[in-house]
């Protein structure tokens, strides 16, 4: 991939990234959910946008798993089981600019089966 398709791939997804943001917003009861992926790694953070803080946040490197759908998958059900912990059932989802599409899905759907409702 050359310099330029790279430039506008990620020009692409930080424009997504602000149109999604400008339209949701976290609250103590119902925090965004904001997914980061790289090649190797999955990150995601519950956070309450009103007083800026993160109520529970969980890395793919610090439970030892991938950044493919089995690893993001049970990465859902890690942090799934921390949103439980903290009283969480329902949350707002932030894609964060990526499709929503294998990896993300993964782990929007694995939320999804253990019962935390967006």
């Amino acid at each position: 991939m050359n310099a330029r398709v790279l430039k506008s791939k990620v020009a692409n997804r930080l424009k997504r990234k602000r149109r999604v943001r400008s339209k949701i917003s976290g609250s103590a009861s119902l925090p965004r959910v904001s997914v980061f992926r790289s090649n190797r790694y999955l990150s995601v953070q519950a956070i309450d946008d009103a007083t800026a803080t993160t109520l529970a946040a969980i890395h793919s490197k610090s439970t030892g798993h991938k950044s493919n759908k089995d690893g993001a998958t049970a990465l859902g059900e890690a942090f799934a089981a921390k949103l439980k912990e903290a009283g969480i059932s329902k949350i707002v989802f932030d894609r964060n600019g990526y499709q929503y599409h294998g990896v993300i899905a993964a782990f929007g759907e694995s939320l999804r089966a253990n019962e935390i409702k967006f």
